[in-house]
């Protein structure tokens, strides 16, 4: 329970208010990490929270992106090189990148989901002949409120994938789709049966996304969603991130939808 001193190595501004903080060990290497994991820093003297690991800096130090929307996460935001924060983790479960070897792979993102799905499309394209098609479709409020633009770019135009991009509100200059991303769906190919599929964002867009995909046929066992409940401790004793009989931060954050889905779908549980 005591947060390990991390010390920021740079801060990069995404959005208005969202920044990537890299984040080094004051003492020792940096821990590994699988897709998906997320960490608890420390804001001295404002409080913790759970943050999604999103990249490994080429330094070896560890990428959160974090967005300002409460006390601890607008700290953290604030942050500047040479800043001390409190890191504990990683922690969770992980996205299963390797049981989807031979499989078509669909990455759906709403919003700042993108972020923990950032380390899954890395770990596909490290390993890129081992999967058959990937299609990596995300979700925006605007164009303005898109998260890693150029990576997306560079996605598309390097390494085979199927990168679309939908926002909910377009402006004069946006050429793409609008709406939904599971509008998105209907636009990229896949072999349902022979697919796997990775899902991060606002809970009901992950819950239409799920719902969609497992009608097409993917087997809910394999489609994996990245779950998000209040938590306080990272490692099961204080029960906040509560879902019926999972501790999300033990059992979670990911899920498959074959065990989530039902969840998901009592009201207020």
């Amino acid at each position: 329970m005591t947060p390990v001193p991390y010390r920021v190595r740079s801060r990069r501004p995404d959005r208005a208010d969202t920044v990537t903080l890299a984040l080094e060990p004051v003492t020792g290497p940096c821990p590994r990490f699988l897709p998906g994991q997320f960490t608890m820093i420390y804001a001295r003297g404002v409080g913790e929270i759970p943050i999604s690991i999103s990249g490994r800096g080429r330094t070896g130090t560890l990428l959160h992106t974090i967005r300002a929307v409460g006390a601890v996460s607008r700290a953290l935001c604030l942050a500047r090189p040479g800043d001390v924060v409190g890191v504990r983790g990683p922690y969770g479960t992980a996205f299963d990148v390797a049981g989807a070897a031979g499989l078509d792979v669909v990455v759906a993102a709403g919003g700042l989901g993108l972020a923990p799905l950032r380390t899954v499309v890395r770990r596909l394209i490290a390993h890129r002949s081992r999967y058959r098609r990937i299609s990596v479709i995300v979700g925006t409020r605007t164009p303005m409120t898109l998260m890693y633009p150029r990576e997306l770019a560079r996605w598309r135009a390097a390494y085979d994938l199927d990168v679309q991009v939908t926002v909910d509100h377009p402006d004069h200059a946006w050429p793409g789709p609008v709406g939904l991303v599971t509008k998105l769906i209907d636009r990229i190919v896949f072999e349902p049966r022979r697919t796997a599929a990775f899902v991060c964002g606002p809970e009901v867009m992950m819950r239409a996304a799920a719902d969609d995909l497992v009608a097409r046929g993917v087997p809910a066992r394999r489609v994996a969603l990245s779950l998000e409940r209040t938590m306080k401790c990272g490692v099961g004793r204080c029960g906040h991130c509560q879902l019926g009989p999972l501790l999300l931060c033990l059992d979670g954050p990911v899920v498959d939808y074959e065990r989530a889905g039902g969840l998901l779908a009592v009201k207020e549980l």
